[in-house]
């Protein structure tokens, strides 16, 4: 019998018995399937989120040949792609500004063009009112596709109608058919559609035909002078060429030489030669990125992955299939066949089910792909334009699945083949002890891998943590099958269904410890990735710079020329829309001089205020002072993390000026101000104020418990009113005041250094207005909020302005909730296949169990506690086997900064390491009882009772 016709009989002999056991069949595909399907999806998404020449072409052209704009250079050389441009002339009048060109004068004859040109506006909402860019653009014309593209309802047909994106839409709380009324040209506009930008679905915009805003908006202002005019922005104009051709590389010199840039689509996709380029031949071509190995490396992980978790669930389902097959593949050897017919039956099985996986998992990875394109969309924020599918990918990806399976049947194969003929005939199993050499090679490999891992960490060698890591896993699986046994041991005092789930575990190590691996891997990629994130999240909001308070809203004029109704009336609609907590406190600012906000244009035509910081130990920052490097040099990051946030290097990296103060962040204000801002609910503190004391909340510019304001009184001569105050020359006063210090905790109130009553002030010879109101509030306002409030102010005629403090972290971990449910998922599906695998692999048990009188539920928990052993481990074992790397991987960021520290100590070099407590606890907790409870759900309590054999 030749090769090929032994394997024609066995792939045949494989097919029946996969068709007659269609149960465990069904198991096998779907454990290749799934990381098939996970692979497949991947390089899908992957090709198709990648952005192309032609669709960046469409975000920028749409449908047209070319956009033109005037960047206002002069007649200038540009690059092929248009995003880089170099003038003419390279001396051009000094404070001369170059005029504006007609852009249609530049383009080629014939041509067919539409304007864009966008303004900022003020409109209202269906909460109040809103800003937003209000974008005049023909819409309905052909040349927009591609740019901007209709969801819903229709493209205006007038000047009284518009379309906005979805994105403002849902923020303004309005729909197609809502009227707008913008302020400026006074005029009220239908929303007649939805449209969205393919490249940036967050874009917030309005769009309306050319001249239905910015020019009656001129003529308005025109006549009343109490009217902004409009701003505009410049125009740019798309363009389809007359003659068919497109816009050629002549027709885009030409419009160089008239000062237009161009972004052409024909030349884009078939660019000159560089010979053509004057740009080139003058400054030289750019340097093309180099391509990176990283995207590579991942691919290989991921592809090397999904190989392992075939290999692990499929193996056990081959093993299983085999000896429940022995009886079989015991009278092929009377018949003749010897180990060699034998093996090649198992691995028959394995190419047949093997492939079978391949093409459902590509199939329904395509399928799911599709279906959840739109979501994959919104996460990425752009949109794909069509699924990219490369076909030797995903005939790569299948090729490797139906391999994969074989693989998978490799072990169970030569396990069969070596299986003598009378003992496949009796059924007998064999005894056959476990390996004690492997449980010690794999502890040396764990230990040896955490070295190599955290020796990368500390090197900064990504490679040795990536090598690292994954001896530790292999390492660690090596020792699953003595952990398994070990947990037989455990079982001695529990109920009896926990107590077998153990004992058949531990029994059964050779279908119990692959699946274990397998949800170890999945679990343990899961929880590197997680930790890493979190840690990053963390370093982040570390990082976050405040401007002000969190949970702090402020109503200010920058003039302070309103009047006492509509400032109370602004107050009111703060009060009514954004629910504060309390009373407001009033904030006032304090300048010397003439007021630097009014008079900046005039040299020197303005004073100052500064508070001067003390040098010495205890003021000047050790990190921005000489031997700064050499400290740097023996601190750690935490030692550094501390000294960056004391009082003294609090305000030496950077100082916010949140009330306006001119740098000085003195501010004028009562008791009310500490307890609703500063969050300082200290009666020392407010009694000292009320005493005239200023409140320091930066203990580092305190000296024996007072502090020096230097103050510059210098006027402009168009500052009549507080010039006739203080006639004469500009003066400098340097005034020492005792002061209440706060707590060093209260240094890092942003914005506010000292809180000084206003008869200090005065007394300082200081001018003083009111600035606004101080909230405090249970939350940041939301887009409902903030439109009603300004809808409000709006309507009382007050020029006022709300700030509102916002808190770091507010987005949200959707790559997190991701890894969760991939790694929930995985586990719950190795634990279901180990739990059905073990009931098809002791039927004869279970019904010993039932014929000796067992209550029907004890066959539920039984299934329901193997699901949770094998789920539980599982998980542990994945989450201390994930840690190594993401500990390895923050040990080499930290490693960076620490040199980043070390170069520029004001540099911050915190980076945390933080567990995902979360992610592990639902990973830990909820997925395996989930798993167990599922299981016992969909176990039958009632077995059917059968003949023994024999």
């Amino acid at each position: 019998m030749s090769v090929f016709t032994g394997w024609r009989a066995a792939l045949r002999i494989a097919r029946r018995d996969a068709m007659r056991a269609k149960g465990r069949s069904a198991l096998v595909v779907a454990m290749i399937a799934i990381p098939v399907l996970g692979v497949t999806a991947l390089d899908v998404t992957y090709r198709s989120v990648e952005t192309s020449t032609a669709e960046k072409l469409a975000a920028q052209v749409g449908s047209a040949d070319a956009l033109f704009r005037d960047p206002q250079a002069g007649p200038l050389d540009q690059s092929v792609s248009g995003d880089d441009y170099s003038p003419l002339s390279e001396d051009p009048p000094p404070d001369e500004e170059i005029p504006a060109i007609d852009l249609r004068t530049t383009f080629p004859k014939g041509a067919r063009s539409i304007s864009i040109q966008s303004v900022p506006a003020n409109v209202t909402t269906g909460y109040g009112v809103a800003d937003v860019d209000i974008v005049e653009f023909r819409t309905s014309d052909a040349m927009a596709r591609g740019k901007l593209d209709l969801v819903d309802g229709a493209f205006p047909k007038g000047t009284g109608e518009m379309v906005a994106t979805e994105a403002f839409l849902k923020s303004a709380g309005l729909h197609v058919g809502s009227q707008i009324t913008v302020r400026g040209p006074n005029r009220k506009y239908t929303v007649t559609g939805t449209v969205e930008q393919p490249e940036n679905l967050t874009v917030k915009a309005l769009y309306a035909d050319p001249g239905a805003v910015i020019a009656p908006w001129k003529a308005n202002a025109a006549r009343d002078k109490k009217l902004l005019p409009p701003n505009p922005d410049d125009l740019t104009w798309l363009v389809k060429a007359g003659n068919g051709t497109g816009v050629t590389w002549s027709d885009v010199l030409a419009a160089n030489k008239k000062g237009a840039l161009v972004v052409s689509r024909q030349v884009v996709l078939d660019p000159p030669p560089d010979s053509e380029v004057p740009l080139i031949k003058k400054h030289g071509s750019n340097p093309a990125p180099e391509s990176s190995d990283e995207l590579s490396a991942a691919l290989i992980t991921v592809v090397a992955m999904a190989v392992l978790e075939i290999v692990l669930l499929a193996g056990p389902a081959f093993a299983v299939g085999a000896r429940r097959s022995r009886r079989q593949l015991g009278l092929l050897g009377t018949c003749g066949g010897d180990r060699r017919h034998v093996r090649a039956v198992v691995l028959s099985g394995g190419l047949v089910l093997g492939g079978a996986g391949a093409v459902v998992g590509v199939a329904a990875g395509l399928v799911l792909t599709a279906v959840f394109q739109p979501l994959i969309e919104e996460q990425a924020q752009h949109r794909f334009g069509s699924l990219v599918l490369e076909p030797k990918e995903l005939l790569a990806i299948a090729v490797i699945g139906m391999i994969t399976g074989v693989l998978a049947a490799l072990a169970p194969a030569i396990v069969a083949g070596r299986q003598s003929v009378l003992e496949s005939l009796t059924g007998h199993r064999g005894v056959r002890r476990g390996s004690r050499v492997l449980p010690i090679v794999g502890a040396c490999a764990l230990a040896i891998g955490v070295a190599i891992a955290v020796l990368g960490g500390t090197t900064g060698n990504s490679t040795e943590v990536a090598a690292g890591s994954v001896v530790a896993e292999l390492g660690l699986l090596c020792c699953i099958p003595v952990i398994v046994g070990f947990l037989g041991r455990l079982g001695r005092t529990l109920p009896l269904s926990p107590r077998m789930a153990l004992r058949d575990a531990a029994r059964n190590r050779g279908r119990t410890a692959p699946a274990v691996a397998a949800v170890m891997a999945a679990v343990a990629g899961s929880v590197a990735i997680a930790t890493f994130m979190s840690s990053k999240d963390a370093q982040g909001e570390y990082d976050y710079v405040p401007m002000l308070s969190a949970q702090s809203v402020v109503l200010y004029s920058p003039d302070g020329e309103n009047s006492k109704a509509a400032d109370q009336l602004a107050r009111a609609a703060v009060e009514r829309n954004m629910n504060p907590i309390g009373k407001p406190a009033g904030i006032s600012r304090g300048w010397a001089g003439s007021d630097c906000n009014t008079y900046y244009e005039d040299e020197n035509a303005c004073g100052s205020l500064e508070l001067v910081k003390p040098t010495g130990r205890g003021h000047t920052c050790p990190l921005n002072a000489k031997g700064a490097k050499e400290l740097a040099l023996r601190q750690s990051d935490e030692e550094h993390r501390n000294m960056m946030h004391s009082p003294e290097c609090v305000d030496e990296r950077y100082t916010i000026d949140a009330f306006n103060t001119g740098g000085s962040n003195i501010v004028v204000g009562d008791a009310s101000l500490l307890k609703t801002y500063v969050k300082l609910d200290d009666p020392a503190a407010a009694k000292a104020l009320e005493a005239g004391t200023p409140v320091l909340l930066n203990r580092a510019f305190a000296k024996d418990g007072q502090i020096t304001v230097k103050a510059v009184h210098q006027y402009s001569d168009k500052d009549k009113k507080n010039r006739a105050l203080h006639p004469g020359p500009a003066r400098t006063t340097t005034d020492r005041l005792k002061v209440y210090v706060a707590d060093a905790k209260y240094a890092e109130t942003p914005g506010i250094r000292v809180i000084m009553p206003e008869k200090t002030a005065q007394r300082l010879g200081l001018h003083t207005a009111p600035y606004g109101s101080v909230y405090n509030v249970a939350h940041p306002p939301t887009d409902a909020e903030s439109q009603r409030t300004e809808a409000a102010i709006q309507q009382a005629g007050a020029n006022v302005y709300v700030q509102s403090g916002t808190e770091p972290g507010e987005n949200e971990d959707i790559m997190l909730l991701v890894l969760t449910l991939f790694a929930g998922v995985v586990t719950v599906g190795a634990a279901a296949i180990t739990t059905g695998l073990s009931k098809a692999d002791a039927e004869a048990d279970l019904t010993t169990l039932s014929a000796v009188g067992a209550p029907p539920r004890v066959r539920r928990t039984l299934s329901g506690f193997q699901c949770l052993v094998v789920a539980l481990t599982g998980v542990l074992l994945g989450t201390a086997a994930g840690l190594v790397p993401a500990v390895a991987l923050r040990l080499i960021d930290l490693r960076n900064a620490l040199e980043a520290m070390r170069q520029d100590p004001m540099e911050s070099a915190y980076t945390p390491i933080v567990v995902p407590w979360v992610t592990i606890g639902l990973l830990a907790v909820v997925v395996p009882l989930l798993a167990g409870l599922l299981a016992a759900l969909f176990t039958r309590s009632r077995l059917t009772l059968s003949r023994r054999a024999g």
